[in-house]
């Protein structure tokens, strides 16, 4: 049975396109950040670092964001973290403007986390209302 607060959503709810919208911007967002932070705002040597690189397994998921495969979201909410941690260590001991830089990630992370975390949830609340409306009908 459910209850209000658990009504059923459709499958293409206003806040699932929200979230899938606010997952693919975060993921944007940490690839330019990186890339610009490594190679341009505040490179570790000068004319950019192969640091830079540490963007390349963000490419990744962005595919699977964009086709919105469950799975893709459900690992990029743990892959995440660590990205959280660097930011959260380099904000903690790099200088300006570093610092600021590293802000910005873990800012980017968090919304990147609450966005597949909200997107998950609301599409699993979806298919359990699809699931028991196709059985209710049945018997």
């Amino acid at each position: 049975m459910l209850h209000a607060s658990r009504a059923p959503l459709p499958a293409t709810a206003p806040i699932v396109s929200m979230s899938r919208t606010l997952a693919v911007a975060s993921l944007l967002g940490l690839i330019a950040l990186g890339l610009a932070w490594e190679l341009w705002l505040s490179p570790l040597r000068p004319g950019g670092s192969w640091l830079a690189l540490k963007v390349l397994p963000l490419c990744l998921p962005l595919i699977g964001l964009l086709k919105n495969r469950m799975y893709t979201y459900r690992w990029v909410s743990l892959v995440v973290w660590l990205y959280f941690t660097e930011g959260v260590v380099r904000a903690w001991g790099d200088r300006p403007p570093g610092n600021t830089l590293a802000l910005l990630q873990v800012l980017l992370c968090l919304c990147l986390f609450a966005a597949c975390l909200l997107h998950v949830r609301m599409r699993q609340r979806s298919a359990a209302a699809a699931t028991t409306t196709s059985t209710a009908t049945v018997s």
